[in-house]
């Protein structure tokens, strides 16, 4: 089969068909260490809950069924890197110690509003993982903020996980399982048997498959109907005077700002969310606003480095829910928005399901 679309959907759905037995063919249009692109860029949240206050319960399902398979594929994942490696490796970045939502004193109303939202969406059960916190709670919480914010809330059981750690570990693991990869080579077309394209001389190729998937998300704008793409961008510093065991949302008038820990000291910011298709580099106006509520949330990120100014656009339909369909014969994974990482594992597991069906 062949997959065209080497970000998280595409590198996932070629690492669970290999590991059934099915040959894959990956085509991507960047190399695989690029930067510009919605995976490398994500903050990679698991955050049902919080989402939840900006989404439905489409993505409330997706993104609670992906949360039973993250912990079970990366223990997958981190057996066969053991395995091909012939020793214990260090393992991959993911956590479930839930998520603390905040607010400066001129945005309560704002955490007021996300709390009721989230009171008025969720069920009874769901809603048990949802705690008020006092400044004491806080503290005990997540010691680096004592005495820095008066209340908050906590979501229990959210996670995350290093993106950049994760695709890079998938990228690994499906090349030593001999996916057949072509990189920096230009799609024109995907029919129901074949993917056909160009490579960067200009001459002309062509895939032919079983089964053909796109999972180009953005890159799929003309073959998906209502595919748009979401300029999204991020801050990533390193800060070795803050130590925060988990994510935590800041309340903000234009975004849900968030700012999430990653190994050795390093934190990624964001993100702005601008229904723009402009692929360039951070505007002034969004670092600033990232960095001030970096610096806002804990003084010693006055000293901050910063690492990457990172943009990309993410892909969304019109409705902003992930999509897992067929179209003209071609099987289409998209949509998954500022909801990628989240609801990812869920759709592929769905469409591994599907392909291996079809392909008995």
């Amino acid at each position: 089969m062949a997959i065209a679309g080497a970000g998280l959907a595409g590198r996932m759905l070629a690492w669970r068909l290999l590991r059934a037995g099915v040959r894959v063919t990956l085509v991507d249009s960047r190399a695989r260490g690029a930067l510009d692109t919605a995976s490398m860029t994500a903050a990679a949240m698991l955050s049902p809950l919080a989402e939840m206050a900006v989404s439905d319960a489409v993505v409330y399902a997706l993104g609670q069924e992906s949360m039973h398979l993250w912990p079970l594929w990366m223990q997958q994942m981190q057996a066969e890197r053991d395995a091909a490696a012939g020793q214990a490796l260090e393992p991959l970045y993911f956590r479930q110690s839930g998520t603390l939502v905040l607010a400066h004193a001129a945005d309560r109303s704002a955490l007021a509003h996300f709390t009721r939202l989230l009171q008025h969406k969720l069920q009874p059960a769901a809603l048990a993982q949802v705690q008020a916190l006092d400044a004491a709670a806080l503290a005990e919480l997540e010691p680096a903020l004592a005495g820095r914010f008066a209340d908050g809330v906590f979501l229990r059981g959210e996670g995350q996980l290093a993106n950049e750690e994760w695709m890079d570990a998938l990228a690994h693991e499906i090349s030593r399982q001999g996916v057949r990869w072509h990189e920096g080579v230009q799609v024109a077309r995907i029919q129901a048997h074949s993917v056909q394209g160009q490579d960067a001389s200009g001459r002309a190729w062509e895939i032919a498959a079983d089964v053909c998937v796109d999972a180009r998300g953005a890159g799929s704008k003309g073959a998906l109907p209502g595919v748009r793409g979401v300029r999204g961008e991020v801050l990533r510093v390193h800060c070795a005077g803050v130590q925060l065991r988990r994510p935590v949302r800041l309340m903000h008038p234009r975004y849900q700002l968030y700012i999430a820990p990653r190994p050795q000291q390093q934190f990624v910011v964001g993100a702005t969310e601008l229904e723009s298709e402009d692929t360039g580099a951070m505007t002034l106006r969004s670092m600033l606003e990232l960095g001030s509520a970096l610096y806002s949330l804990h003084p010693a990120f006055g000293e901050a480095r910063v690492q990457r100014l990172g943009a990309a656009l993410r892909p969304a339909l019109d409705d902003d829910r992930p999509l897992c369909t067929r179209h003209d014969g071609v099987w289409h994974i998209n949509g998954l928005y500022r909801h990628g990482y989240l609801c990812a594992p869920a759709l592929v597991q769905q469409l591994t399901t599907q392909i291996l069906e079809q392909c008995v």
